[in-house]
């Protein structure tokens, strides 16, 4: 009579099966969206415990308008280039957490029957190398995750950047904008009283023709002015994610303080310590490291071990043992991956240390530019009260008949245009400055006028 294979096998098998089904994961559809998913007024997309810009934290939103340290945490929060990268970190979690996992068993089985029974094997294995890895797999995706974090927080720095040169820009067309409407409405004043002196006979036709010259290169330098704030407002919404042309008041001044000489210095030696592109760039070279290590770890021979069960289909004789399978390294010992992985070290090692230069170097000249634009800025601020004086008497014997209309217009025209080359020096000054700052990785400064508002 024909024994039966024993059955433990099978349902050990049906139930590895079910407790694989039980945890796999399910597939659904996410359609890509099919509208824009900007806000009409700014609010904080972002909470505050996953916020790390450092010397930013979030505060409430004034109600009366926006003010620097406003717009930087609205644009970092809310910038939609910034939202897809956070997701990033969600990417870097996955991977970590695949590198923890070990490999699954490899489970095998057969059967085999002869004229007086049955027979057949089950084994069960496990790769080894896998374990003699795992702490150089999970060291290369724990420093790699690290490296999106501080690429991220980068890109936030980016951002910021790009948000105060919008705001600095935007305060100080703002102001040169007023200035030039008053240019504006001095140089048609004296165009429509010389107009009006020409029809009496008491003007010549040159002199009003030059006055509609003058008038006219004052709009096109209004017109702009304001093509240039509109610009700079619609990268301002765009970063804030916005809608277009949604409402946004700015408040207060261009600002930034400047660094003396010893915080310069002692903030250059701390470089590689606080800037995130570059910590960002070392975590990547550990992970590098970790990755090498591990290359060189699978240069060894590849060894599973398992058990394995046999039920003889002859003698019907049952079995019972381990079982070991080892690679022989006999052609191949991973020599291409522990040069590939020294390759790419040796590659880190050099973008690192490029990256290392520039930065030292642009810091150095930023650093100059901002003595020299400060030094500039000193001096024409030193001319604007005498400027102001002139103006203010040329005004005075204009109305005293002592002075023509063309001198004054001169003059206030003179101190219109020195006011608004301040305000540009003082706008390239203030964005220089905080660049600067960005580029030594210091905090980002609260200005005067924000810190008065909370």
């Amino acid at each position: 009579m024909k024994r039966p294979f024993p059955v433990m096998g099978s349902r050990t098998a049906a139930g590895l099966l079910c407790i694989l089904l039980a945890g796999c994961a399910t597939y659904h559809s996410q359609p890509l969206p099919v509208a824009p998913d900007l806000t009409s007024a700014p609010t904080l997309t972002v909470p505050a415990s996953q916020f790390q810009l450092p010397g930013l934290a979030p505060h409430p939103i004034p109600r009366k308008g926006f003010d620097q340290a406003t717009i930087l945490l609205l644009a970092v929060c809310n910038d939609p280039d910034l939202k897809a990268a956070r997701l990033q970190a969600g990417i870097a979690r996955a991977q970590m957490l695949q590198a923890g996992l070990l490999p699954n068993p490899t489970f095998n089985a057969s059967f085999a029957q002869s004229a007086r029974t049955y027979g057949g094997a089950l084994g069960l294995s496990e790769d080894l190398q896998a374990l003699i890895t795992r702490g150089a797999t999970r060291a290369a995706a724990s420093a790699a995750q690290q490296q999106v974090h501080l690429n991220i927080l980068w890109q936030e720095w980016q951002v910021a950047s790009e948000a105060n040169q919008a705001f600095l820009e935007a305060r100080g067309n703002a102001r040169q904008i007023t200035l030039q409407q008053a240019e504006e409405h001095l140089l048609a004043d004296r165009y429509h009283a010389d107009r009006k002196a020409m029809q009496q006979g008491d003007m010549l036709s040159t002199t009003v023709s030059a006055d509609l010259v003058q008038l006219s290169n004052a709009q096109d330098r209004l017109r702009q002015l304001q093509l240039a704030q509109n610009s700079t407002m619609h990268q301002l919404t765009q970063l804030l994610g916005l809608k277009p042309g949604a409402p946004l008041k700015l408040l207060g001044s261009p600002s930034a303080s400047g660094l003396s000489p010893s915080q310069f210095q002692s903030a250059l030696a701390a470089l590689p310590h606080r800037r995130a592109d570059l910590l960002a760039l070392q975590a990547g070279y550990q992970s590098q490291q970790a990755s090498l290590r591990k290359a060189i770890l699978m240069q060894f021979p590849a060894l599973s071990a398992g058990v394995n069960f046999e039920r003889d289909p002859v003698e019907g004789v049952n079995s019972l043992g381990p079982e070991a399978n080892l690679s022989l390294p006999i052609f191949n010992h991973n020599q291409g991956q522990i040069a590939i992985q020294r390759a790419t070290r040796a590659y880190l090692w050099q973008t690192y240390q490029a990256r290392l230069d520039a930065a030292v170097s642009q810091a150095h000249e930023l650093w100059k530019a901002n003595q020299l634009l400060a030094a500039q800025l000193h001096t024409l601020r030193a001319t604007l009260p005498r400027l102001k004086a002139r103006a203010e008497a040329a005004r005075q014997s204009v109305q005293q008949n002592d002075l023509d209309a063309a001198a004054y217009t001169a003059l206030e025209e003179s101190y219109l245009a020195k006011q608004q080359e301040a305000i540009q020096l003082q706008t390239s000054l203030a964005a220089s400055r905080a660049t600067l700052r960005i580029l030594l990785g210091l905090p980002i400064v609260i200005p005067a006028e924000h810190a008065r508002s909370r």
